[in-house]
């Protein structure tokens, strides 16, 4: 394994305190727990052990089995395993993903496979692929999986897979016990929860409101931050609908993520706000865990949930690598809520606080990517070369398997989408549009 090479293509400089104990405890074929925070790197810490694990003979079916409880939790990992492990197919087959698509990829033995619980069962009971063959189960954020209620279901993939040599287990809080169905063989623990690089610097702020003002104070709130990055935590998706329907009727570009909307439409929100085109996502605890927004600058609790489990969990999206973060609190006079820190600020929002400006950017897209060979390099240049374009126009730029997704600059949108559109990159034939 090239620590240093894997490094490079990830950007980073060093492996934390976390993923370096990882390494130096972990024993072949002596079942893994690894416990440690949101946010504190635990795909890359597996992700270096699949790739001492992995069989360069590769069988007709798959050697890894990686099991995880969302779908944004999978396609993460499915990111980071590819720039990790070079040489050997890696599938991610999910609830709400195209079904012939992942009977047709697992025909092509992927060596690596990562999913959600039902979807992994759909192929198993379908015999898409067989377990016979996997040496290594990955069983990822294992204790969202059973508050979700995955008990059944992981007993049946890890029963269907009893031939396993290596059982690898990571979760962001301690378990009391582990479920019968897990019989774990000399399990080595590494446990970085309580560890002081984990303790996130996070400066806590409350809002007071009464129940019927509540929406108002928020919008107040947004205002206040101009242009900060701001992830709204809600505990269910109506009260994340009433909330976007306000802020559209105030014209501010924002975006919604949870479990009612489509698979395409969630992931396009968290695109948007990690490429800068909003910078107001509103979310349930779908987003707490599990997805890659780096650099949000203010999460805040409009309702706070009942476990303070989950609480923490919100939290981790902010203050990540050793950073500062911010969290308000929105309560009302009446609130009690026992988890939460003593002696919180509170935030007065006295005035009337103009409309924060919207991001200047923002996404579109184009109906080829990565299997049409087309990278970063060829999209920028070919807009580049586009009549009054500059390098500063130009944003994030996300290309996937069929499609790739450019942030620009909202006043060169138009120009992109009529001027480019008439030609060719890698002879095929481009179209713009907006997302």
């Amino acid at each position: 394994m090239e620590i240093a090479s894997i490094l490079q293509r990830l950007k980073i400089t060093a492996l934390n305190d976390m993923q370096q104990e990882v390494l130096a405890k972990f024993r072949p074929q002596q079942d893994f727990v690894l416990l440690s925070p949101t946010g504190s790197g635990k795909t890359l810490a597996f992700s270096l052990l699949i790739d001492g694990l992995i069989q360069q003979k590769t069988a007709h079916n798959p050697q890894v089995l990686i099991v995880v409880p969302t779908r944004e939790l999978a396609l993460q990992i499915e990111t980071v395993i590819k720039d990790v492990i070079k040489g050997f197919k890696v599938l991610c087959t999910y609830g709400g993903h195209d079904t012939k698509i992942e009977r047709n990829a697992l025909k092509q033995a992927p060596a690596i496979l990562i999913g959600t619980p039902g979807r992994i069962i759909y192929h198993l009971e379908r015999g898409n692929f067989t377990p016979e063959h996997i040496h290594t189960l990955v069983l990822d954020e294992f204790d969202k999986s059973l508050e979700l209620g995955f008990q059944e279901q992981l007993a049946h993939i890890t029963g269907a897979a009893a031939q396993v040599k290596q059982r690898i287990l990571t979760s962001a809080t301690a378990l009391a016990e582990f479920p019968d169905f897990l019989s774990l063989n000399l399990p080595i623990e590494v446990n970085f929860l309580d560890s002081k690089d984990n303790i996130p610097d996070i400066r806590f702020k409350k809002v007071i409101s009464p129940a019927q003002h509540k929406l108002k104070a928020l919008f107040k709130l947004i205002c206040s931050q101009g242009s900060k990055k701001i992830l709204i935590f809600c505990n269910h998706r109506e009260a994340v609908d009433h909330i976007s329907e306000l802020l559209d009727s105030r014209d501010l570009i924002h975006d919604v993520f949870h479990g009612g909307l489509e698979q395409r439409d969630r992931e396009l929100s968290i695109l948007k706000f990690r490429n800068n085109s909003n910078r107001i996502l509103l979310t349930t605890d779908l987003a707490a865990r599990g997805l890659d927004i780096p650099e949000i600058d203010l999460i805040v609790h409009y309702q706070l949930p009942s476990k303070e489990d989950a609480f923490i969990h919100r939290n981790g999206r902010t203050a990540r690598m050793k950073t500062t973060g911010e969290v308000i609190l929105m309560l009302k006079p009446d609130d009690v809520f026992t988890y939460l820190p003593e002696n919180t600020e509170e935030l007065l929002l006295e005035e009337d606080y103009e409309l924060p400006p919207n991001s200047p950017y923002t996404t579109l897209y184009i109906p080829f990517g990565k299997k049409d060979k087309v990278n970063k390099i060829d999209i920028v240049g070919y807009i580049l070369q586009l009549k009054g374009l500059e390098k500063d126009d130009l944003g994030v730029i996300e290309v996937k398997d069929n499609e790739a997704y450019i942030a620009v600059k909202r006043k060169v949108a138009s120009i992109i989408i009529k001027e480019g559109s008439t030609g060719k990159i890698k002879g095929k034939k481009v179209k713009f549009f907006r997302t």
